[in-house]
């Protein structure tokens, strides 16, 4: 499962690097319950599905034929999860007989059978359920992650909206199949299965595994059979319904698909093109090759989350779906998804975590895909930086130090989804990696998957696995990271002793609680060359010294840049200067840029600052830009012809958008030739930068520019022509800023809603005021929870204070501020 909202919303400033300073713990609380593995009971077998759809009533009219057995003991009853059905019949099979059975249905959640005898462990036997699942009707909550929990899904069914497709398709995880089928809903189950869907002949279908039917149904229907023949847990049974195009590829024979809109189908292998690399990668990477019969990709309207890893068949959120010119803009964070979802196959799918508590053995995991797949294709440089940047939004969030990755105790299932389980999850596997060397850790993992094939696992089978490749215990390493709570807090000292040629280092770890052991390297930097020294800190403060013949020109803490830390490192800028142009890897140069932004007003920061502008990776680059203080003269002085004759040589779509909107900030007319240049460009957000820029030195010419993008604008362009109109626009361009504002997704609405509250406060018109406040309050609200309410507030205060704002706009203002205050 990959979430991009939860992780995304308001925290622009998480990009940035992570200050060492403690985190402020939460105040107490009663401990959450300690959730257990599921009790095996009776292990599903074979699940059967017979299935059709009610489009006008969103029902799924279903038949299913169970096969199971007992676990340990003998057994006389069943307990199934069934999520607000209408049970209409069950039996015992026998043969093709039905034999009626006595059933209790409580909550509308748990289906109790009564067997009529007594099974014994590993005596399959098989029940039939004839049921109807009225998903819309349940009373059922989902969470940050994963936003919706009722299993099913009717798009557009009555064909209501315009444009927009009708289609019908599932989400398991956590517990939401059980909304669609009777099942034991646990991760720790495993099952074959096939499905049947009869839906309209001019649709599509896609599920697990291979489709080994399509016959007529009856007038203007279909049956499409799913046969899946290699054992899953139910949370990743599939199906999806609608006009969709099919692109398909191959790999080592093997289908891989992709399915998608129409519209969009042209681009399949533009958006989609690298699965196969990915696919051969992640095959000889872990030494087990994809083990299923075919790969496909499916890109759904209103999904509830950002994709989900549904065994062979991945559903992707519409984010995805993009043309060529939109695809211009996306780097692999917009990739990384793809890579995700698809390493889940093995680590979530092949083998499954047995418990929520676990879920670190797959989102972990998925989470390090990423960035092993990026460094194949892009090299160390975009690997650091993707996973520097996953770290950096752990540190920045105090309350998820508190937070084992291994968690037994929590309120839901769903409250483990989080920058632990994920960002932080990732760069410890990333750090174990480092620590055990590529042969031994890569050996690790073919170990824990070939050990535990198609059944489950958790963190102590994956840290036996290492164990018995490395020849090394590592319960110390995973009884900090895994089943403890936070992170050092360190500050780094340096002392040299010129009498006896010694460097010293000091890394005193100010954290509350425990002592992390930290194993590192430390380089020191020494007339050309690099001395290498491999230390553990296993206290509190712990100095380390080197003989050198003189002063180093630099000491590196922590020379691979992987270990999961909050510092301060105590060294002077001249030392950061020369860790950008002799330390090698992105980390150093992205530290030593840091260092630089802080304080600009000495040579030697603007120095770092401007060697960055031409930095061979594009992230420095961006970093380098966003950091310029063009505010200071002098700042401004050093920096102006830099970014002028960047501007004429950068090709990179990525970064022109940062240094539009850097040079911008001059303000300087002379600039409007590259400005206007950039209108032009095939990329959006290139073009809504440009336009953005343009606004700063000529606001009436960006007005007019703006209008020819009305009617193809996506993306950044289209919030930068929201912005102009709202900015300069009058009446007539209201309509344009408001519908924009309602069609944007979470994300996007906070990157407008400042503008368009500007907009409501110059227009001071009713209808537009009403319209303003209404969406900028319910914003506020529905998003409270994520930090929502205090920004929307401060806007709602701002439009109170323009002139002219009527006494009977204020009194809506001062009500629209109470709502979201009361807002739970």
């Amino acid at each position: 499962m990959k979430h991009l909202f939860a992780m995304g919303l308001l925290s622009l400033a998480a990009t940035a690097p992570a200050m060492a300073q403690a985190p402020t713990p939460p105040a107490p609380k009663v401990e959450s319950p300690y959730r257990a593995s599921a009790t095996k009971v009776s292990n599903l077998v074979h699940t059967k599905l017979d299935v059709r759809f009610d489009y006008a009533k969103r029902y799924l009219y279903g038949k299913t034929w169970i096969t199971l057995k007992p676990h340990a003991y003998p057994t006389d009853s069943l307990r199934l999860d069934a999520k607000g059905m209408e049970i209409k019949a069950v039996a015992l099979m026998s043969g093709n007989q039905q034999q009626p059975l006595k059933y209790t249905y409580t909550d509308a959640a748990n289906l109790r059978i009564n067997l009529g005898k007594t099974f014994k462990p590993g005596e399959e036997y098989t029940i039939y359920i004839d049921y109807v699942s009225k998903p819309d009707e349940l009373k059922v909550q989902g969470s940050a992650a994963i936003t919706d929990a009722k299993g099913l899904y009717f798009v557009n069914p009555d064909s209501a909206v315009a444009g927009k497709p009708v289609q019908i398709w599932t989400q398991g995880e956590t517990e939401g199949s059980s909304a669609w089928f009777p099942t034991i809903d646990r991760p720790n189950q495993k099952t074959t299965q096939e499905i049947s869907m009869t839906v309209p002949s001019k649709y599509v279908t896609l599920s697990n595994g291979k489709m080994v039917s399509s016959v007529p149904a009856g007038a203007g229907l279909r049956t499409d059979t799913w046969k899946m023949e290699l054992p899953h847990a139910p949370y990743l049974f599939m199906m999806a319904v609608g006009d969709f195009k099919i692109y398909k590829d191959t790999w080592r024979g093997k289908e891989v698909s992709y399915y998608l809109e129409p519209k969009y189908a042209p681009f399949a292998k533009q958006i989609f093109g690298n699965t196969p690399d990915m696919l051969e990668f992640y095959s000889n990477r872990l030494g087990v090759e994809y083990p299923w019969n075919k790969y496909a990709q499916i890109v759904c309207r209103d999904y509830v989350s950002g994709a989900m890893e549904n065994t062979t068949a991945t559903l992707h959120g519409e984010q995805v779906q993009r043309t060529d010119r939109e695809l211009l803009d996306r780097d692999f964070s917009g990739e990384s998804v793809i890579a995700h979802e698809l390493f889940h196959q093995w680590f979530g799918d092949y083998v499954t975590a047995e418990s929520w508590a676990n879920i670190t053995v797959n989102e972990t995991m998925a989470d390090f895909g990423e960035g092993i797949y990026l460094e194949h294709r892009d090299g160390r440089d975009a690997a650091d930086a993707h996973y520097y940047r996953y770290a950096q939004r752990y540190l920045a969030s105090p309350r998820d130090a508190t937070k084992n990755l291994v968690r037994f105790h929590y309120d839901s299932q769903e409250d483990v989804f989080d920058l632990v389980s994920y960002q932080k999850g990732g760069a410890i596997m990333d750090m174990l990696r480092t620590h055990l060397g590529d042969d031994v850790f890569f050996g690790g993992l073919q170990k824990y998957l070939k050990d535990n094939a198609f059944g489950n696992g958790e963190a102590h089978q994956m840290r036996l696995a290492f164990e018995a490749v490395s020849g090394q215990d590592l319960s110390w390493f995973y009884n900090q990271w895994y089943f403890d709570a936070g992170h050092p807090v360190v500050a780094i000292d340096y002392a040299w002793d010129a009498a006896k040629k010694m460097q010293s280092v000091t890394v005193k770890q100010t954290q509350a609680g425990r002592t992390f052991q930290l194993p590192f390297t430390i380089d020191y930097y020494v007339g050309g060359k690099v001395q290498h020294q491999a230390v553990t800190m296993t206290e509190a403060t712990q100095t380390f010294s080197m003989a050198l013949p003189t002063k180093p020109d630099l000491v590196n803490v922590d020379a691979n840049k992987k270990t999961l830390w909050l510092k301060t490192d105590n060294k002077p800028l001249a030392d950061f200067a020369y860790q950008y142009a002799h330390a090698p890897s992105y980390v150093d140069r992205r530290e030593a840029v840091a260092a630089a932004a802080k304080d600009q007003t000495t040579s030697v920061a603007r120095s770092v600052l401007l060697a960055g502008l031409n930095d061979k990776f594009y992230g420095i680059r961006i970093a380098s830009l966003q950091a310029l203080k063009l505010d200071d003269k002098a700042v401004a002085k050093a920096a102006t012809a830099a970014l002028r004759k960047r501007i004429t040589t950068e090709k990179d779509p990525l970064v022109l958008p940062a240094l539009l909107t850097t040079l911008a900030k001059l303000k300087d007319k002379k600039d409007e030739k590259y400005f206007t240049r950039q209108l032009s460009s095939q990329s959006y957000s290139v073009q809504g930068a440009a336009l953005s820029a343009l606004a700063t030195v000529q606001p009436a010419q960006a007005l007019a520019q703006a209008k020819p993008f009305e009617n193809d604008s996506h993306g950044a362009l289209s919030r930068a022509v929201t912005e102009v109109y709202a900015r300069q626009g009058g009446i007539a361009q209201w309509p344009y800023v408001r519908d924009k504002f309602d069609a944007a997704r979470p994300q996007s609405k906070f990157e407008m809603f400042e503008p368009m509250a500007s907009m409501i406060g110059r227009l001071n018109d009713p209808i537009v005021f009403n319209e303003g406040v209404t969406r900028l309050k319910d914003l506020g609200i529905k998003y409270k929870a994520y930090g929502a309410d205090a920004p929307v507030i401060a806007q709602l205060q701002g439009i109170m204070a323009t002139k002219g704002a009527s006494a009977e706009n204020k009194q809506a203002l001062d009500k629209a501020i109470q709502d979201i205050k009361d807002a739970k």
